[in-house]
């Protein structure tokens, strides 16, 4: 149960550790799962059918803003978040994410991962960590809400909310990377500086009909949905990219991919082109690399902003 070109030397670039309390492994054949509500399930195949990805048309009341390359084939994409609290209506959703995919024909391949504030979907205003899938056949799931995601990992509950300590700043380090043999689509986790990466589970391919040979997307950035009455909540921390000061608005960080070859290179090697529809209600800034607090960020984002009213469509 473990990738044939394993990613756990996967290390964060960053100094902030999450802080991490003892784990004890689940015996041999078992693996911790939070447990899913009824009501859980039900959203998650009710807000799958809804659920954005830039590989189609713009969905109403929809706002992104991030990077992404068509140039593939591509075999992963990885980044570090810096991971916030929200505060939004409970019809509103608001995340950051790392995502592949290929599409052909008005059909879709997809697979995203990262953090998510979604009342709408966990049934509370918390931070989640999130995975989530589009297949063959436009059948798609978020999290282990349905058969789909493989969890491998014995260590820890892989989609659960993140608890916050006051001055604490949380970090996610996020891989989602095929397989060199079987063609399967792998999520790992960095859990800090200099620790070893953990393989958390994967993706079979055959949820998938247009990802055997690679993805011809990457991408990264923030998302938000608006509520019905078009209010727009807030993306990353709700602050503007400040060029000058990148620490004051939300990261995505150390953005790098895998090319054809399984070669890794940082995002701003390849192609890529900006995405960004709507810049009255939210931001973005692109940068190769910055220091601060003593911590080496690579290419990263600064995107986000304080929403509103007037987002449009």
């Amino acid at each position: 149960m473990k990738p044939s070109v394993s990613r756990t030397k996967l290390k964060s670039q960053i100094g902030i550790k999450k802080i991490q309390k003892q784990k004890i492994p689940c015996p041999d054949g078992t693996i911790p799962v939070l447990r899913n509500t009824k009501e859980f399930i039900t959203n998650a195949q009710v807000l799958a059918d809804k659920h954005f990805h830039p590989l189609t048309a713009d969905s109403p009341g929809t706002h992104i803003s991030g990077v992404r390359s068509h140039n593939g084939p591509y075999r992963g994409v990885e980044a570090s978040f810096e991971v916030v609290s929200v505060d939004i209506a409970k019809d509103q959703a608001s995340y950051s994410q790392i995502y592949i995919g290929s599409g052909s024909n008005n059909e879709v391949n997809f697979i995203s991962a990262g953090w998510m504030v979604n009342p709408s979907l966990f049934g509370d205003g918390r931070t989640w960590t999130y995975g989530f899938w589009k297949g063959k056949d436009g059948k798609g799931c978020y999290n282990m809400a349905c058969s789909g995601f493989v969890q491998v990992s014995q260590k820890v509950p892989i989609f659960k909310p993140i608890g916050f300590r006051a001055g604490e700043t949380v970090w996610l380090h996020y891989s989602i990377h095929q397989d060199k043999n079987t063609g399967n689509w792998w999520l790992t986790e960095a859990l800090g500086l200099g620790e070893p990466g953990i393989d958390l589970g994967y993706w079979p391919k055959e949820l998938f009909n247009l990802l055997d040979n690679g993805a011809n997307m990457v991408g990264a950035g923030g998302v938000v949905q608006a509520s019905r009455s078009g209010s727009s909540p807030e993306m990353g921390n709700g602050q503007f990219p400040n060029v000058n000061h990148p620490e004051n608005s939300a990261l995505l960080t150390n953005i790098e991919v895998l090319d054809s070859s399984y070669e890794q290179h940082k995002m701003n090697y390849v192609p890529t082109e900006v995405v960004l529809d709507s810049p009255k209600c939210y931001g973005l800034t692109i940068g190769k690399r910055f220091i601060f607090r003593r911590n080496r960020y690579g290419f990263y984002l600064n995107y986000g902003g304080p929403g509103g009213n007037s987002c449009g469509v």
